[in-house]
């Protein structure tokens, strides 16, 4: 039987399933531990001198790392799940990239991002669309004849 979207081919699952839900346990992770180092106050802080492996946090860029994590987890389960999971990362990233371009150095930067978040940003946009757009090789079941 051949995976199509909505299928993940008898239980097992697809590459970009599987760099999705990668993703997700990552960007999950990756928010819990922001909590460990930023704590629960000043949420949308600027320049807080706050990092987590030279990546400057704060509270909010806790919560959306958290939010893209479970997101991952969440719409790994199907390859169309982990299609639109790679659009919204091509997206979403794609957009904090640009963001970052004009926000660093601002006191309006309420995601308190540094030069290492935009590198990242940018190539988990790309990671994004190679689960979105990459080709998925599907077995065939040549014992029904239609």
């Amino acid at each position: 039987m051949a995976a199509t979207a909505g299928n993940t081919n008898g239980g097992a699952r697809t590459w970009p399933q599987l760099l999705a839900l990668a993703f997700g346990a990552v960007y999950l992770l990756v928010g819990i531990l922001g909590f460990l180092v930023t704590g629960f106050g000043n949420f949308f802080a600027h320049d807080t001198n706050q990092t987590l492996l030279g990546f400057e946090i704060n509270g909010m860029h806790n919560v959306v790392h958290l939010l893209i994590g479970v997101a991952g987890l969440l719409l790994a389960r199907t390859l169309a799940g982990a299609r639109t999971y790679g659009w919204l990362l091509a997206v979403g990233y794609g957009a904090a990239f640009v963001y970052g371009l004009v926000a660093i150095g601002q006191t309006w930067d309420f995601l308190s991002l540094n030069a290492a978040d935009n590198v990242l940003h940018l190539a988990t946009a790309v990671v994004g669309l190679v689960i979105a757009l990459g080709p998925v090789r599907t077995a065939v079941d040549r014992t029904s004849r239609v």
